[in-house]
Formats: structure tokens, sequence, C-alpha cells
């Protein structure tokens, strides 16, 4: 298969991507919501759900629950499961790997400013390699200076783009990277070159959350990797909804809140 079709896996049609993150697995012990997540996937479909990104585990253990979504496979983890700064990363699974279980992409961390820079890139170069030898889409999270928001450089835009410019140069065909919340977001959009989908958001009320969401695409986003602020929230489908309308609808924060509170 080529790396096109598989492309158009993780995008719907209008190029625009509502990804649900469920690899945290990977990362920390913080995981409440995603096995019940897991198990609501067909809900979640129905409400406009494009991609997952998920774990080795996952594809194994709920194979029937991912049949009807394209899913990325999470390749790398922490090395410290029990301290969820995420201190560094290891590799953990191939390119291989996701052929075998059936998954459409893989996706890896790198962190360029940090102290770990050397091997973080060198671990997505190879992965890179590899997809590109068997046509798989690679998804690159470059996160500057490590996996959280530690300092006002990480979470400068000026860094985040630079950053994302970075993991396109080891060969990432998408860039899943965090946005500021500022005016200057689009300068991410511009350095990738890549279809840049916005990982996270503020920790805020679900109004609040499509708030960063709706800016984040009129930055030039072409979606959303996000986990918690579904997984975590009492009703993910309705966040899905909500999503979609905003990604894939042009729909304002105000709207997608309005049909979150309203199905």
């Amino acid at each position: 298969m080529s790396k096109e079709r598989r492309l158009a896996k993780i995008f719907a049609s209008d190029g625009k991507s509502v990804t649900l993150a469920l690899d945290g697995y990977h990362f920390s012990t913080k995981t409440a919501g995603i096995d019940n997540t897991i198990n609501q996937l067909p809900a979640l479909i129905c409400e406009g759900l494009d991609c997952a990104l998920v774990t080795y585990g996952m594809l194994k253990n709920y194979r029937h629950a991912f049949e009807r979504v394209p899913v990325v496979l999470r390749v790398d983890s922490t090395v410290s499961i029990f301290d969820s700064s995420v201190p560094d990363t290891i590799p953990v699974f191939s390119v291989e790997d996701a052929l075998k279980t059936g998954a459409d992409g893989v996706v890896c961390m790198t962190f360029p400013g940090a102290f770990n820079e050397e091997k973080t890139h060198l671990m997505a170069m190879q992965l890179a390699q590899a997809a590109d030898r068997w046509n798989v889409p690679l998804i690159v999270e470059s996160l500057p200076f490590g996996y959280a928001v530690t300092s006002e450089d990480s979470n400068n835009p000026l860094a985040i783009a630079a950053s994302a410019r970075a993991a396109v140069e080891l060969g990432a065909d998408i860039v899943k990277t965090r946005f500021s919340g500022t005016a200057d977001d689009h300068l991410i959009v511009e350095s990738a070159g890549v279809p840049v989908l916005a990982l996270g958001g503020p920790k805020t009320g679900i109004d609040g959350y499509f708030k960063f969401v709706q800016h984040c695409m009129q930055a030039g986003a072409k979606g959303v990797a996000v986990g918690r602020n579904i997984t975590q929230d009492p009703q993910p489908a309705k966040v899905v909804a909500g999503l979609n309308a905003i990604i894939h609808e042009n729909a304002t924060a105000e709207d997608a809140y309005s049909l979150y509170m309203t199905k």
C-alpha cells in the first residue's frame, strides 16, 4: 500500500483529522478514562472520530474495538512510568510491528533543545528511514526542551516552530506539537510545511478547550491529537462531536459547546 493511501486513512477527505490519543500508558500511570473511552469507540466514530494513537497492547487486547477506525502505533515509551514528567524516552516497537498489527502509521517523540535531543533525533531519523521503506506515515511529536511546558521558552511559538521544522527535516510526514494559544502560532504551521496536529490544550472547561481548538484551526492546524480532554470527560463522544464541528465543519467554539450541551 502506498504512503498516500495510508495518510488518507489518518485524515478525512478534507485533509483534517480528529485524532484521539490513547497512548498514555506509555508515559504515565495517570490513565483514568482511557479504557472506558475504548469501550465507547463506536459512539466516538459515529460522532466523527478519524483516527486513534494506540499502543501495541491495545491492538492485541482490544482488537475488535479498533476495526472501524484507523490507528497509529506509538513506538516509543518513557524510561520511568511513575514519573509523569517523562524524563526520557526509548524505542520499544518498530515499523514492522506496526504492519504486523495492522496499524496505518507510527508515532514517536523528539525533544529539540533538551539534554536528550541527540538521542531522540536519532530515534526519529531511523524510524523515518524505516517508515519510508515500508510506505508508512510517520508522526513526530516534537516538543521543545522536553515533554512538559516548564518554561516560557518551551511554550514559545518560535521555539515550537523550530522544533516542528526539525521534525520535518528528520523525516516526519505529520507533526504533532503544542500550540501556545497566541497570535504567533501560525508560525508553527508555516515552518513545518506538513500537516500539524495540535496536542493537548489548556486545563480548563470544555468551552475553553473548544476555543483553543478553534484558535489552532485558525492558525492553520489540520486538526488535533488529544487525549485527556476526551478520555477524562464524562461524555467523550460529545467532545468528539464538538471537535468534528470545529475541525470539519468550520463551526465556532460556541457552536461546538452548544452541540456538546444539547446532544
